[in-house]
């Protein structure tokens, strides 16, 4: 059974997303264009909305979507995945030709997830940059990934994991560390 620790609750997750906000909007004001804003399903999709509510202060709308990577990942036919992926839909209604786009995602790790994201952009259009914006950088990259705006760097070695939770889903803000408990290493 798993034990989590949490190592950010309310009122601390708010205020990360805040600076993640406020990071992005200093390069969108040095940058100039037009940008927009795609969540990663499932965790950057939340944090996507609340991004575009915080910079529509400064900015006015921009356009906002969700981006769903399922048939894009490098291991569906492996572990959990091989019982078969569950397809959720993309929600980009707007055109992504000449677009300077925020990737939005609430954890990076290995890397895999944002390759695959970028894959599925790619087939969408070709936007002007893509800049990729994560709550967390939990660090162990498998790929040469990094994040252009992290509100906060880890390092959480494995086999734990970093989580989010947020209130619109989970009913509560919180980023927590879950660690497996009872199992034996193998010699």
């Amino acid at each position: 059974m798993p034990s989590a620790k949490p190592l950010f609750k309310s009122p601390d997750v708010g205020r990360l997303i805040e600076a993640l906000a406020e990071s992005m909007a200093r390069e969108m004001q040095a940058a100039g264009g037009t940008w927009g804003i795609i969540g990663i399903r499932t965790g950057g999709e939340v944090l996507a909305r609340r991004l575009s509510g915080l910079l529509r202060f400064r900015f006015g709308e921009m356009p906002l979507g969700v981006l769903d990577i399922t048939l894009y990942r490098d291991d569906l036919g492996a572990g959990s995945l091989s019982e078969g992926p569950i397809v959720r839909k993309t929600e980009i209604d707007f055109a992504l030709d000449g677009l300077s786009i925020f990737l939005v995602d609430d954890v990076l790790y290995t890397g895999r997830t944002v390759r695959a994201a970028l894959d599925a952009l790619t087939d969408l259009g070709r936007p002007a940059r893509v800049r990729l914006a994560v709550l967390v950088d939990r660090g162990g990259r498998e790929l040469p990934i990094q994040p252009d705006h992290a509100a906060e760097r880890l390092v959480v070695d494995p086999p734990a994991r970093v989580v989010t939770r947020f209130s619109e889903v989970d009913g509560e803000d919180v980023v927590l560390v879950e660690t497996s408990r009872g199992r034996k290493k193998r010699p």
